[in-house]
């Protein structure tokens, strides 16, 4: 069973948004293992973030995810990495039925994030939940 990280970003907060999120992932089969509210420091951003850390956009994404709470989720599953971001869609040109597809509003207020690879989700896990979860 594979695990990634998924953040509900603080537009998917305002917007009452995360329990559609987190609704159509477990309607897949995925399994939420792990889930919490939380305001990211800056710090944390920029740890989170740090791949992007010499992009032009970089400062963007630091001050997006700052701006308000997030909701930091475990989900597992078979293949869980791929089938998430598959329900996401893609960043750039997200298609409709998708989850950025039906709700982002932007290219940064794209409304979720999740681990793009397993040595993504193993940092990502880490930084969001350093005790672990208890999805076995």
């Amino acid at each position: 069973m594979d695990k990634t990280l998924v953040l509900l970003k603080p537009d998917a907060v305002k917007r009452g948004l995360c329990g559609e999120v987190l609704r159509r992932l477990e309607r897949q089969g995925l399994r939420i293992c792990g889930l919490k509210m939380l305001r990211l420091s800056r710090e944390l951003a920029e740890k989170h973030y740090a791949e992007h850390r010499n992009r032009p956009f970089f400062r963007e994404l630091v001050e997006f995810i700052t701006s308000g709470p997030v909701v930091a989720a475990i989900i597992a599953g078979e293949d869980a990495i791929f089938r998430v971001r598959h329900l996401i869609g893609d960043t750039r040109a997200a298609a409709p039925g998708t989850i950025r597809g039906d709700f982002a509003t932007s290219l940064t207020a794209n409304i979720v994030h999740g681990s793009d690879s397993p040595e993504s989700a193993v940092r990502e896990l880490a930084l969001f939940f350093p005790s672990g979860s208890d999805c076995g």
